[in-house]
Protein backbone atom coordinates (compact mmCIF):
# COMPACT_ATOMS: atom_id res chain seq x y z
CA UNK A 1 0.00 0.00 0.00
CA UNK A 2 1.13 3.54 -0.04
CA UNK A 3 -0.20 6.28 1.75
CA UNK A 4 -2.25 9.27 0.32
CA UNK A 5 -2.16 13.43 1.39
CA UNK A 6 -4.76 15.11 -0.93
CA UNK A 7 -4.29 19.05 -1.15
CA UNK A 8 -5.72 21.74 -2.92
CA UNK A 9 -9.01 22.03 -2.12
CA UNK A 10 -11.42 25.38 -1.23
CA UNK A 11 -14.36 27.39 -1.74
CA UNK A 12 -14.87 29.22 -5.38
CA UNK A 13 -17.46 30.54 -7.50
CA UNK A 14 -19.44 28.51 -10.42
CA UNK A 15 -17.93 28.59 -13.61
CA UNK A 16 -13.81 28.78 -11.76
CA UNK A 17 -11.19 26.20 -11.67
CA UNK A 18 -9.41 24.69 -9.16
CA UNK A 19 -6.60 22.00 -9.55
CA UNK A 20 -5.98 18.95 -6.71
CA UNK A 21 -3.12 17.14 -5.84
CA UNK A 22 -2.30 13.91 -4.06
CA UNK A 23 1.15 13.02 -2.76
CA UNK A 24 1.73 9.50 -2.27
CA UNK A 25 4.79 7.96 -0.55
CA UNK A 26 6.25 4.82 -1.36
CA UNK A 27 9.01 3.58 -4.44
CA UNK A 28 5.97 2.01 -6.24
CA UNK A 29 3.88 4.90 -7.05
CA UNK A 30 4.22 4.57 -10.87
CA UNK A 31 2.76 0.43 -10.71
CA UNK A 32 -0.29 1.67 -9.39
CA UNK A 33 -3.89 2.87 -11.23
CA UNK A 34 -4.47 6.15 -9.63
CA UNK A 35 -8.30 7.54 -8.75
CA UNK A 36 -10.53 10.22 -7.74
CA UNK A 37 -13.69 9.81 -5.90
CA UNK A 38 -15.83 12.15 -4.53
CA UNK A 39 -18.35 11.76 -1.64
CA UNK A 40 -21.29 15.20 -1.26
CA UNK A 41 -23.31 14.95 2.01
CA UNK A 42 -25.74 12.45 2.34
CA UNK A 43 -24.67 10.99 -0.73
CA UNK A 44 -22.68 7.62 -1.20
CA UNK A 45 -18.92 8.20 -2.31
CA UNK A 46 -18.63 8.10 -6.33
CA UNK A 47 -16.15 7.76 -8.91
CA UNK A 48 -14.64 10.68 -10.64
CA UNK A 49 -11.76 9.47 -12.88
CA UNK A 50 -8.60 7.21 -13.05
CA UNK A 51 -5.30 7.44 -14.74
CA UNK A 52 -4.00 3.88 -15.62
CA UNK A 53 0.09 2.98 -14.17
CA UNK A 54 3.09 3.83 -15.36
CA UNK A 55 3.05 6.32 -18.42
CA UNK A 56 -0.41 7.38 -17.70
CA UNK A 57 -1.56 7.11 -21.38
CA UNK A 58 -5.17 5.56 -20.33
CA UNK A 59 -7.58 8.17 -18.63
CA UNK A 60 -11.58 7.61 -18.10
CA UNK A 61 -13.91 9.80 -16.14
CA UNK A 62 -17.50 9.67 -14.61
CA UNK A 63 -19.86 11.31 -16.99
CA UNK A 64 -20.46 14.05 -15.12
CA UNK A 65 -17.01 15.66 -15.26
CA UNK A 66 -15.98 14.54 -18.45
CA UNK A 67 -14.81 17.49 -20.91
CA UNK A 68 -14.25 19.60 -17.75
CA UNK A 69 -11.79 17.31 -15.33
CA UNK A 70 -8.86 15.88 -16.34
CA UNK A 71 -6.13 13.48 -14.68
CA UNK A 72 -2.15 13.82 -14.66
CA UNK A 73 0.66 12.11 -12.90
CA UNK A 74 4.11 12.77 -12.30
CA UNK A 75 5.85 9.65 -11.25
CA UNK A 76 8.79 11.28 -10.76
CA UNK A 77 7.44 13.64 -8.26
CA UNK A 78 4.75 10.67 -6.92
CA UNK A 79 1.75 13.16 -6.98
CA UNK A 80 -1.66 12.65 -9.36
CA UNK A 81 -3.12 15.64 -10.15
CA UNK A 82 -6.91 16.49 -10.84
CA UNK A 83 -7.77 19.16 -12.84
CA UNK A 84 -11.07 20.62 -12.72
CA UNK A 85 -12.45 23.24 -14.84
CA UNK A 86 -16.20 25.24 -14.89
CA UNK A 87 -17.08 23.64 -11.95
CA UNK A 88 -20.55 23.24 -10.65
CA UNK A 89 -22.34 23.77 -7.84
CA UNK A 90 -22.82 20.22 -7.57
CA UNK A 91 -19.22 19.46 -7.94
CA UNK A 92 -19.20 20.42 -4.29
CA UNK A 93 -17.97 17.43 -2.19
CA UNK A 94 -14.70 15.63 -0.12
CA UNK A 95 -12.57 14.70 -3.41
CA UNK A 96 -10.59 11.29 -2.30
CA UNK A 97 -7.31 9.68 -3.85
CA UNK A 98 -7.36 6.14 -4.23
CA UNK A 99 -4.43 3.93 -5.52
CA UNK A 100 -5.27 0.24 -6.52
CA UNK A 101 -3.89 -2.02 -9.14
CA UNK A 102 -6.61 -2.48 -11.18
CA UNK A 103 -7.55 -0.52 -14.44
CA UNK A 104 -11.06 0.47 -15.88
CA UNK A 105 -13.42 -0.68 -12.11
CA UNK A 106 -14.84 2.77 -11.46
CA UNK A 107 -15.86 0.61 -7.72
CA UNK A 108 -14.14 1.65 -4.63
CA UNK A 109 -13.76 -2.04 -3.44
CA UNK A 110 -11.15 -2.20 -6.39
CA UNK A 111 -8.84 0.28 -4.59
CA UNK A 112 -6.70 -0.57 -1.47
CA UNK A 113 -5.55 3.03 -0.54
CA UNK A 114 -7.28 6.32 0.55
CA UNK A 115 -6.28 9.65 1.32
CA UNK A 116 -8.17 11.80 4.03
CA UNK A 117 -9.98 13.52 1.45
CA UNK A 118 -10.28 17.91 0.54
CA UNK A 119 -13.49 19.22 0.70
CA UNK A 120 -14.25 21.31 -2.52
CA UNK A 121 -17.56 23.71 -2.15
CA UNK A 122 -18.89 25.42 -5.68
CA UNK A 123 -20.97 28.19 -4.90
CA UNK A 124 -23.57 29.38 -7.25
Amino acid sequence: QVQLVESGGGLVQAGDSLRLSCAASGRTFQDYTMAWFRQAPGKEREFVGAISDRSGLNTFYADSVKGRFTISRDNAKNTVHLQMNFLKPQDTAVYYCAAGSFFGSRSDRNFDSWGQGTQVTVSS
